[in-house]
């Protein structure tokens, strides 16, 4: 379990014991301290766990995500990685479900289940209830890794980080998180896993997904050059790697007939 933090120690707190609390697992819980003041070191020093183990970066990333998870990652000794934000918490039994599904898949090179959101505005609680309702609909109809490769990267994402757990063989395969993607890491990286070994999607919220405070994706406005940034350099990778004609063959599939399904 590698989870980054930055400047959010008590909802880091919170992270930490849905991890702890998990059953039916070996557990190795490792903290990537990204802030400038190592605002996770005071939480840390609370938690008698051996377990658990926090890692301050000598030089904060300055919102790179993917140098902090790669960071933790490079740490991690398990067959299987899991990228809990620290601000999200994991359902009763995840762990332990999702390494089950795994084991029982060796082709699969990840799984991922759904989502829930919770938080004091009810709102953006409403709207973001209904997009990961529509989220795991569309997951339950997608057939093969194509198809989510396809619609993570052409469309609207249906998982977030802390929804998925992946096959340390298959991170390490497609060479990990792209540093050169300033957002949307998660989402590049989980499609490249689902293209190259496929995936497994659990029926069964993972994860509450926090809503309404303060983070890197919720302060993007939709033209926000970074994402931009982000989506070009996802396509560029994948022409480079698939060639001209797939990647053209991919957007049009994804766009015609995915984005209704």
């Amino acid at each position: 379990m590698i989870i980054p933090t930055c400047d959010r120690p008590r909802p880091l707190l919170e992270a930490i014991d849905s991890v702890r609390k998990q059953d039916g697992v070996t557990l190795e819980i490792i903290v990537v301290d990204d802030s400038v003041a190592a605002t996770a070191r005071d939480v840390m020093a609370s938690i008698a766990d051996p377990r658990v183990r926090y890692i301050r970066r000598p030089e904060p990333s300055l919102g790179r995500p993917a140098l902090v998870r790669n960071d933790g990652a490079r740490l991690a000794n398990g067959r299987y990685l899991y990228f809990l934000d620290d601000d999200d918490l994991l359902e009763p039994g995840t762990l332990a479900v999702m390494r089950a599904a795994l084991d029982a898949t060796p082709s699969a090179g990840m799984a991922f289940g759904a989502i829930e959101p919770f938080g004091d505005d009810e709102s953006l609680l409403r709207q973001e209830s209904r997009y990961f309702g529509d989220a795991r609909r569309i997951a339950r109809r997608l057939r093969g890794r194509l198809e989510l490769s396809a619609r993570l990267t052409f469309l609207s994402t249906i998982l977030v980080n802390s929804a998925c757990m992946g096959r340390r063989s298959a991170f390490l395969a497609v060479g990990g998180y792209d540093a050169a993607i300033p957002i949307c890491e998660d989402t590049d990286l989980w499609a490249r896993v689902a293209h190259a070994s496929g995936y497994i999607f659990l029926d069964r919220t993972v994860v509450r997904y926090r809503t309404g405070a303060p983070s890197l994706m919720r302060s993007l406005a939709p033209n926000d050059e970074r994402l931009q940034v982000s989506y070009r350099r996802i396509h560029e990778r994948f022409r480079e790697t698939h060639g001209v004609l797939s990647f053209m063959a991919m957007k049009l599939w994804a766009r015609a007939v995915l984005q209704f399904v």
